[in-house]
């Protein structure tokens, strides 16, 4: 991988259905559940993700609709859902953020498609988090990706009384991305829709550049180890997700034991550079500040990559209980690279020094917070 220290930032610079059906098309939707008959919706567990065939009609009379792949949800992400309630405000409608899971570029080339920035459970929750009152999820079947820029547009209008559409400036939708702003005020203009388009937002690096985030300015920034930055963008610390799996259990002998997140976590997201971070890792119903080692195990000749992390002020009578429990490791600063030991005795002599810097920035950034 590149150094995390290259400052070579290329960043700075009309089809008939049934009414309200989309056939063979699958939709995840907060808060209501559809039938498989595409008829009524029923009202789904609260905070569930129901599944249906159909695009719901929206719990309230109208809304407003942002439409993206929405991976990391960064703060240009959370500002047009913020600008969506605004616009929502006058019209009493509810905001609906309309995603992909997977994104249309996974299906339709998928050599070109990067690695995620987190699954979708994550990309919900962020997205309820920033203001969204519901998200639906879109598969990218063909019948989907087939709609021209103005039939997608009609039809989320029509299946939920859409009175408004906010999107980025960049923003490009329909058939081969067909759409982009310019034809979405257009067809809001004859339709009589609102549309409000946001340009992007900037923020400042640590190498005090400014540069307009984007999802992938983030994977350009975590694949580097410039997570503080990654941060700045997203308006949180960049998070591995997965479940903890029992490792080799070498931490235990020499007294720094580790958990370890499945490696199916991070073949799907866009993984740090290799070395060791200071950051949280929430588990168990908890958050542990954490030093978290990204990299292959040099001192013992390991190939294989692994994402392990010592949880300070962890104990429990049962080690193994971890196991299968969900976890998310955050990454909150870089501390150094990952590099091979004469010893076990130097290597543990470093990794203590690691634990109390981690640990050193979990109490600056707790006393900054309070």
């Amino acid at each position: 991988l590149p150094s995390r220290r290259s400052r070579e930032n290329p960043f700075l610079a009309k089809i008939e259905w049934p009414a309200g059906c989309l056939p063979h098309l699958l939709v995840h939707v907060i808060g209501k559940t559809a039938h498989p008959n595409c008829g009524e919706a029923a009202p789904a567990a609260p905070g569930r993700v129901a599944r249906g065939t159909a695009i719901m009609p929206a719990v309230s009379a109208q809304s407003i609709i942002t439409i993206g792949n929405f991976d990391g949800v960064h703060i240009g992400h959370r500002e047009i859902v913020q600008q969506a309630r605004r616009l929502a405000a006058p019209h009493d409608a509810e905001v609906i953020a309309v995603t992909f899971d997977p994104p249309p570029i996974a299906v339709l080339r998928p050599q070109h498609s990067p690695p995620r920035l987190g699954p979708i459970d994550q990309r919900i929750d962020a997205l309820r988090n920033a203001g969204a009152d519901r998200v639906v999820v879109l598969e990218p079947a063909p019948q989907l990706l087939s709609l021209s820029a103005e039939q997608f547009i009609e039809k989320l209008v029509a299946d939920h009384s859409a009175v408004g559409f906010v999107e980025g400036e960049d923003f490009r939708f329909g058939k081969e991305r067909g759409g982009d702003t310019r034809l979405l005020a257009e067809l809001g203009r004859a339709r009589g829709f609102e549309v409000s388009i946001l340009p992007r937002v900037e923020t400042r690096l640590s190498d005090q550049a400014r540069a307009p985030v984007s999802s992938s300015l983030v994977r350009w920034l975590v694949g580097r180890g410039r997570v503080e930055d990654a941060a700045a963008c997203l308006g949180r610390d960049y998070e591995l997700v997965g479940q903890i799996v029992r490792g080799d259990q070498r931490g235990r002998t020499i007294g720094i034991p580790t958990a370890n997140l499945d490696p199916a976590a991070y073949r799907t997201q866009i993984t740090p550079m290799d070395g060791v971070y200071a950051g949280r890792v929430q588990v168990d119903g908890r958050a542990y500040p954490a030093a978290i080692s990204i990299g292959v195990k040099p001192t013992f000749g390991q190939q294989v990559l692994t994402a392990e992390a010592h949880l300070i002020g962890f104990s429990h009578d049962d080690p193994d209980v971890l196991y299968g429990q969900p976890a998310r490791f955050g990454f909150a600063r870089w501390i150094r690279d990952q590099y091979s030991f004469p010893g076990v005795e130097h290597l543990v002599e470093q990794l203590r020094r690691d634990i109390g810097y981690a640990r050193s920035i979990y109490e600056e950034q707790s006393s900054a917070i309070i």
